[in-house]
């Protein structure tokens, strides 16, 4: 029974700081645009409006990486 006395203002504070993460969240804009990263996956790299001197040099096989 003495146990209680610690889990539950454990519990209340994890709670109070998962709202404040929620809360949080929100008014930094998280959850502003929740479809527009699964849309851009889907979007040609290769678009032919962009100029070419704007698109990256093309990398070639032997290339580790940047």
């Amino acid at each position: 029974m003495s146990i209680l006395y610690m889990l539950i203002p454990i519990a209340v504070l994890l709670i109070a700081g998962a709202i404040w993460f929620f809360v949080w969240s929100v008014r930094t804009g998280q959850f502003e645009d929740l479809e527009g990263p699964a849309y851009r996956i889907l979007m040609d790299d290769d678009d032919p409006l962009i100029p070419p001197e704007a698109r990256p040099p093309p990398r070639r096989p032997d290339d580790p990486g940047r």
